[in-house]
């Protein structure tokens, strides 16, 4: 047997100088590396990797085309599933997903699909060469496609849809609509388009200018209509909506942060890493002379584990401060993708592990002067697989510094389902949906982090384009 080939690495820059700019850490494949790595492919008759992609990206068609110096082409097959190439490549946690289900990854490193899809669409963007894809498949009565490559799937019927937030679900179900021939807008809260991609990820993990904006103007070639700065539930509410459009989709993600409710969260110096995070990569307060405030201080303690406190704890330390993460668990049971935990211990973030904090402590003026944490122990697997933390009795430690981030999860805003009578919720807050993400309200579809609460980027667009099928089989049902 052939000696199987090594992954193709990617550059990146060092960590010491990365840890002071704000610049993609990364710089992705060029065209020789990218069609090495495609190289690797077996081409399966059975693709796993496309089985275990929430938006069934058709992922060895387009990695065949990179092999044959077909980039534009890779770019087309991509668009027939995916509107937003250039964040999932970036974002998603192929390691579970596509890359966790290759082949190769058995006995050897997976092909590398994620860079390689960020390698596409990076490279038609660079060379002005589009990408969208109108065409390639007729949608049916269900809202599925069928074989025929040269039909246009536009119907031309012009029902209108409206949907409620411009995050990955509400991009993603406003994409399939379009190319469909619907009449879709969508209304989000905040002044600029992409929800969770434009104020909860970083710029050194997900460029704003060079990559998310480029990727939502794509969607809107597609015709479909953003209006910003417009809060459903209070601007206009989802009643209005149902009564000025065909159907409804309710997208607007879980952005209400969660606290470890001990005391001293109130003092000056503790802010929810939604804020923080917020204030830095939509209001762009690491910039020079940005009039968006923004504290981490000398020192920052950052609670909690996942994707959120990887950049919260990253955007400290690129903020100036010296960054502690506390979880309390081990390394071995942290939420977050292995690359972001390797690349926050490159660039100087240290983990304290097995540490719970149970009390912020303050001083005589009222800010923070420390974080007061309990050591602890691994008993039984929980029910989430992960083993239980145990406090051990009378160990305790104070973390000297300046702000405190807690990193611990978001639910879905009140708002909506406050304003929305006859809207069905569950007792987490989220919007209940069935199978098919219809509500408790006929025409009104919901999915994405307003329904299953937080969740992945790639999670959010299959829901969306799951949501998006269900509303074009019921909007056609109504026309028959």
């Amino acid at each position: 047997m052939a000696e199987m080939k090594s992954r193709v690495p990617v550059r990146e820059q060092d960590p010491l100088v990365r840890a002071k700019n704000f610049k993609e850490v990364s710089f992705g494949y060029n065209l020789e590396e990218a069609t090495a790595e495609a190289s690797r492919c077996l081409n399966c008759k059975k693709p796993m990797c496309m089985t275990a992609c929430p938006v069934s990206v058709h992922i060895p068609v387009f990695i065949s085309r990179i092999v044959a110096g077909d980039i534009k082409g890779a770019g087309e097959a991509i668009a027939q599933d995916s509107s937003l190439p250039a964040i999932c490549g970036r974002v998603c946690p192929q390691e579970t997903q596509c890359e966790g289900s290759c082949i190769l990854g058995k006995k050897g490193e997976p092909v590398a699909i994620g860079r390689l899809e960020r390698f596409v669409a990076d490279w038609n963007r660079e060379n002005a060469i589009s990408a969208d894809s109108t065409a390639g498949c007729q949608a049916d009565s269900a809202g599925s496609c069928g074989s025929n490559a040269s039909e246009n799937c536009g119907t031309a019927h012009k029902k209108k849809v409206a949907i409620v937030g411009s995050g990955p679900s509400g991009l993603a179900a406003a994409s399939d609509l379009a190319k469909w021939g619907y009449d879709v807008t969508i209304y989000e809260s905040l002044h600029k388009p992409g929800g969770v991609l434009v104020y909860g990820i970083p710029e050194f993990r997900l460029p704003k200018e060079k990559v998310v904006k480029p990727e939502i103007e794509s969607v809107k070639r597609l015709g479909v209509k953003i209006i910003t700065n417009v809060v459903i539930g209070k601007t206009l509410s989802v009643e209005w909506l149902r009564e000025n459009y065909d159907a409804v989709f309710l997208g607007q993600g879980a952005g209400l942060p969660k606290f470890s409710n001990i005391p001293g969260e109130n003092l000056n110096g503790v802010f929810s890493a939604n804020e923080f995070l917020t204030r830095n990569n939509l209001m762009g307060a690491f910039k020079e002379g940005a009039k968006t405030p923004i504290y981490a201080g000398s020192r920052a303690v950052v609670i909690g584990g996942g994707n959120v406190a990887m950049d919260a704890a990253r955007t400290a330390l690129r903020l100036g401060a010296d960054v502690t993460i506390v979880y309390r668990r081990s390394m071995a049971e942290l939420p977050a993708r292995a690359e972001e935990v390797h690349h926050a211990q490159q660039e100087g973030v240290r983990f304290m592990m097995l540490t719970a904090p149970v009390e912020v402590l303050g001083n005589e003026n009222g800010w923070v002067k420390a974080l007061r944490c309990q050591k602890m122990t691994l008993g039984e697997p929980d029910a989430s697989g992960r083993r239980s933390p145990i406090p051990i009795e009378g160990e305790f430690i104070d973390i000297e510094t300046d702000t405190v981030i807690p990193a611990l999860g978001t639910s879905p805003n009140k708002l909506i389902p406050q304003t929305t009578p006859g809207l069905e919720i569950s007792k987490r807050g989220t919007v209940v949906a069935d199978d098919d993400l219809a509500t408790s309200i006929p025409g009104v579809f919901a999915g994405g982090d307003a329904v299953t609460g937080a969740a992945t980027v790639i999670l959010a667009m299959g829901a969306g384009r799951k949501a998006a099928a269900s509303i074009h089989k019921y909007l056609n049902n109504l026309m028959q």
